[in-house]
């Protein structure tokens, strides 16, 4: 962190998303008369393009917005469901018990729902007008960078292995090098597609109409059917019904306090709750009294998060399939029960039994402790944006395409996410045809100040976000810190759970901690039993959180680009 580092600064509008060009994208929007959420889902498509290795235009969006009109905060899921002929005795006896990677761990996609469904609730532009950067990202190119370069390469045998992925990402058979123009046109064209399918409906219907169609042209037309064709040809479960009938949740978010912020968080069909739960065990200390970054508040931090991670474990599932005890979580007495079981001079050797939260259910399988370094996640991207009128918009989407799932004829990864179940069906995420998978991204926002401050931010990361997301919060509203110093600042995380994404795997006691915590923090914690392995500073596994504090009061915008990857903050 650099001292007195304040980040880009505005007055108007700002834009911050995980991609300079996503971010320059959003901003372009902003200034040519769109609203927030016109621009954050022209930044959200971009990254679908500018970081496809990692996020998908056809995988997940979930969105949160803050409406300045009604003083509302709402988010749209953005999360599809599992098809309707999913088995998971398939799974159990065909790959004991595992999910593979391919086309049978595809889930029916949920973003290119999410963000039209953003634009016809909120936004003011239509699809093609907010598509165009990404459509211009995709048919002209734009020059390849280090971390997609190195993600390519650490799956090259994967993408080898499957044909039209291979065909995008290994562009003439060899891996793509940092400042060649890398395009996708099939992506391209997918998208120009749906906005000339918009156009032609807008000339008659307006705007709603052709909103309507652009939906329609993905889920219901010749994408759908390309779809259909590629899973049936692979042995898959999606069928055209399953992609006609879908529509996304619009649904009331989870909320908590936090000193004097109110933070909201999406539900329990992702991890959005444990966010609130850890920062509501964290609330009963006094946090600045610890200090920053030291080894007390790191280990209470940890263990907060491992005491929530069970809960998450436990409880957390799509509520339409799924009884969650969401008020019990949440509460504040739940909270103090949960943070007497914290020992200031002893960490937890694994991850501790759930906390009673009342709800009854059978109890998943005791996870099995995993030999092997945790992997690098099938990873996401965010973006936020703050305009002029005072609405937020804030979305985390994802799904990258070496799990082997590009649709020939489309060129986008179709949401892999069901790789985010499980098969032991006394598991709160046990998959089942209809239910959504529990899904880590998680967008949020915390409003200050009595209301006149409102912080949208959120992170990639997989298990790491709702830490690294913790951590920046407690920077800006414990520390005092600018957005961007919240971000730059150190970070840790724990791996002490079972990790969402299949294999599961679990590694009792591990801690990461970045190097410029120190060797006496290190050490401090390693006496209390924590299983201490180090990071560079600023790694990209760390997260790469997104900020923007909007003071109304002040009329100042302060926008936090973690430096761990290509985040950029662009305002005026």
């Amino acid at each position: 962190m650099t001292v007195g580092q304040t980040g880009m600064v505005g007055t108007r509008h700002m834009a911050v998303a995980g991609h300079q060009l996503a971010a320059s994208a959003a901003f372009s929007v902003l200034e040519a008369g769109g609203n927030a959420i016109d621009a954050g889902v022209a930044g959200g498509l971009a990254l679908g393009i500018l970081e496809s290795d990692l996020v998908s235009v056809a995988g997940v969006a979930p969105i949160m917005v803050y409406s300045a009109g009604s003083g509302t905060v709402t988010t749209i899921s953005g999360l599809g469901w599992w098809p309707k002929a999913a088995d998971i005795g398939h799974f159990r006896r065909e790959h004991g018990g595992a999910i593979p990677n391919g086309v049978l761990r595809t889930v029916v996609p949920g973003a290119p729902d999410a963000w039209i469904t953003a634009l016809e609730m909120w936004g003011r532009m239509s699809f093609g007008e907010v598509a165009a950067p990404a459509i211009r990202y995709a048919q002209k190119g734009f020059p390849m960078y280090p971390l997609m370069e190195r993600i390519i390469a650490d799956h090259e045998a994967e993408f080898r292995a499957a044909p039209d992925t291979a065909a995008i990402f290994l562009p003439g058979g060899r891996l793509p090098r940092t400042g060649e123009l890398f395009i996708q046109e099939q992506a391209a064209a997918t998208l120009q597609f749906m906005a000339d399918e918009e156009a032609a409906a807008a000339r008659y219907g307006g705007r709603v109409a052709g909103l309507a169609r652009a939906r329609d042209a993905f889920y219901k037309g010749d994408i759908a059917r390309r779809i259909v064709e590629w899973q049936e040809a692979e042995g898959g479960w999606m069928t055209r019904e399953d992609l006609a009938g879908f529509r996304v949740g619009i649904e009331e978010p989870v909320r908590g306090r936090f000193g004097d912020a109110e933070v909201f968080a999406c539900g329990p069909w992702c991890q959005g709750p444990a966010l609130i739960e850890v920062l509501n065990i964290l609330a009963g200390y006094d946090l600045e009294k610890l200090g920053h970054n030291s080894a007390d508040a790191v280990h209470v931090a940890v263990e907060a998060v491992k005491l929530t991670m069970a809960d998450r474990d436990a409880w957390l599932g799509d509520p339409r399939f799924v009884d969650v005890p969401i008020g019990t979580l949440l509460s504040d007495a739940y909270a103090g029960l949960r943070r007497a079981e914290i020992d200031m001079a002893r960490a937890m050797p694994e991850m501790p039994p759930p906390g009673d939260a009342g709800a009854c259910r059978p109890r998943a399988a005791a996870p099995v402790p995993t030999p092997e370094q945790p992997s690098a996640p099938l990873d996401t991207s965010y973006i936020c944006v703050v305009d002029e009128e005072g609405n937020v918009f804030s979305a985390t989407p994802s799904d990258g395409a070496y799990g082997g799932t590009v649709a020939p004829g489309v060129g986008l990864a179709i949401s892999s996410r069901g790789c985010q179940s499980w098969t032991d069906p006394a598991h709160a995420s046990a998959l089942a045809p209809g239910k959504r998978p529990r899904l880590t991204p998680n967008p949020a926002l915390a409003i200050l100040d009595g209301g006149t401050r409102f912080v949208p931010f959120g992170t990639p990361g997989g298990d790491v976000q709702t830490q690294a997301m913790s951590q920046c919060l407690m920077n800006l509203v414990v520390h005092g810190m600018s957005a961007q110093e919240a971000v730059s600042a150190p970070r840790y995380a724990s791996y002490s759970f079972p990790s969402s994404f299949e294999p599961h795997a679990y590694f009792p006691g591990l801690l990461k901690l970045e190097a410029a915590l120190g060797g006496d923090v290190g050490d401090d914690l390693a006496r209390r039993g924590h299983g201490i392995e180090w990071w560079p500073d600023h790694v990209w596994l760390a997260g790469s959180v997104c900020m923007i504090d909007a003071d109304r009061e002040r009329g100042i915008l302060g926008g936090g680009a973690d430096p761990r990857r290509m985040a950029c903050a662009v305002g005026a």
